[in-house]
């Protein structure tokens, strides 16, 4: 019997791509890991991952790490990174990963993207992963794209762990609904869209069964702590206001703002209709938080 062709994980040092790397090791999947040169890769080596040794903004070592790979499960996002090959990854990286991927015959390419991507041009990392999946689309590869809304674990934690410390920080309005997800159970959708019966070119949403505020989401997370939680959250304006004086990172915020104006628009929520047929049920916001406090230590 031959073996098992291995999955590759773009960007498996990062926060999602570390639990994509463990769910699909969990599942018995062989896994291999496109690391830069310079990344440290001893812990993904302990855990018996392949390491390709590789870069975004290089096409020929893309190729390479994609060369007789079952499927490619890519997370990388140069936004999150903030460092000064932040918009070359977004744009001109996820272009070479699609080129890569049609030159070594990839058969499956899972893309994060994220919520509303394409009614946001104006929010210039979700506009990226917009292009990103037209890129894929117009060289033919076989991808899908989850679009997942906004990571709740990252956010609840941006300001300690919030059943502990009693807070959460948040950029805009704190009453707009919109749609979180945990990157625990988004991990495990990347995982299982390897192999779903998805159709090429599918974008699925991927949220919770409701959106919610952040100040409702505050209040679940007092429920289950016991103690107030406050949201301390800067208003739109002023984040338009910092971009314009922040030097280096002005790029950053002001598409922080941009986001945090769109998250205003009431816009941001996820249709998750398909995502339940293709994964399941559909996390409930209670039930997610508290699965988070548990986590968490709670």
């Amino acid at each position: 019997m031959a073996e098992e062709q291995p999955v590759l994980v773009v960007g498996a040092t990062g926060y999602l791509g570390g639990q994509v790397v463990d769910t699909l090791l969990g599942r018995g999947k062989r896994v291999r890991a496109l690391v830069r040169p310079a990344s440290d890769a001893r812990k993904l080596e302990s855990k018996g991952v392949e390491i390709a040794r590789g870069d975004m903004l290089d096409v020929g070592s893309l190729l390479k790490a994609m060369t007789g790979v079952a499927a490619v499960i890519s997370t990388a996002a140069g936004y999150t990174r903030n460092d000064r090959n932040a918009e070359a990854i977004d744009t001109f990286g996820n272009a070479n990963l699609a080129t890569a991927a049609k030159l070594a015959g990839v058969p499956r390419f899972v893309l994060i993207s994220i919520l509303t991507c394409d009614q946001a041009p104006q929010v210039p990392h979700f506009w990226h992963k917009k292009l990103a999946e037209d890129k894929f689309e117009e060289l033919g590869v076989p991808f899908i794209a989850l679009r997942p809304g906004a990571f709740f674990d990252m956010v609840a934690k941006a300001g300690g762990d919030p059943f502990e410390k009693g807070r959460l920080i948040w950029l805009g309005s704190k009453s707009t609904p919109l749609s979180f997800v945990l990157s625990s159970d988004l991990a495990g959708y990347l995982a299982d869209a390897v192999e779903a019966d998805i159709a090429v070119g599918e974008r699925v949403d991927i949220g919770w069964n409701r959106p919610l505020s952040i100040q409702e989401a505050a209040e679940l997370v007092a429920s289950r702590s016991g103690k107030d939680v406050k949201v301390l959250s800067m208003p739109t304006p002023a984040l338009r206001l910092a971009g314009k004086v922040t030097g280096k990172f002005a790029p950053l915020v002001a598409d922080m703002a941009a986001m945090s104006a769109w998250f205003e628009t009431g816009r941001y929520v996820a249709d998750t209709g398909r995502q339940a047929q293709l994964f399941g049920a559909v996390p409930a916001p209670e039930d997610a938080i508290a699965r988070l406090a548990v986590s968490l230590g709670h």
